[in-house]
């Protein structure tokens, strides 16, 4: 038996050349394609990798998985990178990880590989998985090191080799779907002074032509977990997630155009779309500061959305910080029961209601009619004490 290696294998041009390229090299490749959501038919993969010259490919499909163990403790964390980015490709990066150290266990190999650039930050985050879970295991990275250098050279290599790539000059955007959203970037979106094209959008339709009526929506929660939308049950969190997706994509929401750190330290204009997540985390917020007392909802919002986002974006999942971050959050999900009510109009999302079992609004402390049942005389006194430091202050005549 050659040398094995399992790799990351999309079907396009990239890691179809990887695989020629990886034999010619002396590997047995197995190719693993995991079945995100991206959108596409992925029924032809194992036939497209074998005519570049895997020996075998997998595909698999682990939209729930992704869905309920890497997009849920996510939204619970509220996780936004720069307060934008809801790491939508970066989410799917650690679960890639880990199907590759399986797969390489199942077949006996000692390496696998990745289609990653040396200048992006998903090269981290496949490389930190694989050693946080095989440390043994080596990890190649053909982009970084091949003679390759410009996209025709790659279509001349494919060709020559009989490689069947469809290669399109229509579109110069590259794209990363799965069902949390879409990565675009390149083509005109690297001039960050002008407007994302219209065509570079995959999903969204453009809030000036969205429907002149608002949607609404209604979401419901049980224990941190969406269970029902509109009405509608769901046990499985990825087709919520889908049907979310399609219900609000015409309306233009969860369009994200940012100049975004790389981990490398390179400025990178970023355009995204993840209308389910621009939904879910307005809702899931909202129902969250209705059941949680001011402190820990305070404390969460301090130290957890940015913390957590940039933990997922650095390649940092199978971390203690990551699971302690999780547990954190889980426990705070228990209290997250109820529903919301959304309205969804021309690219924005507005939430207009909440109700929860275990709300700790009470009208009669909040309403100023006579229902009231605050002891206003105790706000003097609160006062005097709250105030007091800065009493103090003032009396030595700083300001």
């Amino acid at each position: 038996m050659g040398k094995r290696v399992v790799l990351a294998y999309s079907g396009g041009l990239d890691t179809s050349v990887i695989v020629r390229w990886l034999t010619d090299k002396g590997f047995e490749v197995i190719t693993y394609t995991a079945d995100l959501g991206q959108g596409e038919e992925l029924s032809q993969i194992p036939e497209k990798a074998k005519a570049a010259g895997a020996v075998e490919a997998v595909v698999e499909d682990v939209r729930e998985e992704f869905a309920r163990e890497y997009c849920l403790p996510t939204l619970r964390a509220l996780a936004l990178y720069e307060g934008k980015y809801p790491l939508t490709a970066a989410l799917s990066r650690p679960l890639i990880a880990k199907k590759l150290v399986q797969q390489a266990k199942k077949w006996k190999a000692d390496y696998v590989a990745h289609g990653s650039t040396g200048k992006g930050n998903d090269q981290v985050r496949f490389e930190l998985s694989v050693w946080a879970l095989a440390p043994n295991i080596e990890v190649i990275a053909p982009v970084r090191e091949w003679e390759f250098r410009a996209r025709e050279e790659q279509v001349e290599y494919a060709q020559k080799h009989g490689i069947p790539v469809k290669v399109s000059r229509e579109k110069p955007y590259s794209i990363d779907r799965n069902l949390w959203g879409v990565s675009i970037e390149c083509g005109p979106l690297e001039d960050p002074w002008e407007e994302p094209p219209e065509d570079a959008y995959e999903i969204t339709k453009s809030p000036l032509g969205a429907p002149e009526d608002p949607l609404f929506i209604e979401l419901e929660f049980k224990e941190g977990v969406p269970v029902a939308l509109n009405g509608k049950s769901y046990s499985n969190f990825a087709s919520l997630i889908e049907d979310l997706t399609s219900m609000v994509a015409p309306y233009g929401v969860g369009r994200i155009d940012i100049v975004e750190n790389r981990l490398v330290g390179i400025k990178s204009r970023e355009v995204y779309e993840a209308p389910a997540p621009a939904v879910l985390y307005e809702a899931y917020r909202d129902l969250l500061s209705l059941v949680l007392d001011r402190f820990t909802f305070h404390y969460f919002l301090t130290h957890i959305p940015g913390e957590y986002a940039k933990l997922v974006y650095e390649g940092l999942w199978f971390t203690p910080l990551r699971e302690a971050m999780d547990a954190f959050t889980s426990i705070l999900a228990k209290r997250v029961s109820g529903e919301v009510r959304l309205k969804v109009y021309k690219g924005k999302v507005e939430v207009v209601g909440r109700r929860s079992p275990l709300s700790l609004y009470r009208e009669n402390l909040a309403t100023y009619s006579q229902k009231d049942a605050f002891d206003h005389r105790a706000g003097k006194f609160f006062t005097t004490v709250w105030g007091l430091p800065l009493r103090v202050l003032g009396e030595t005549g700083e300001s």
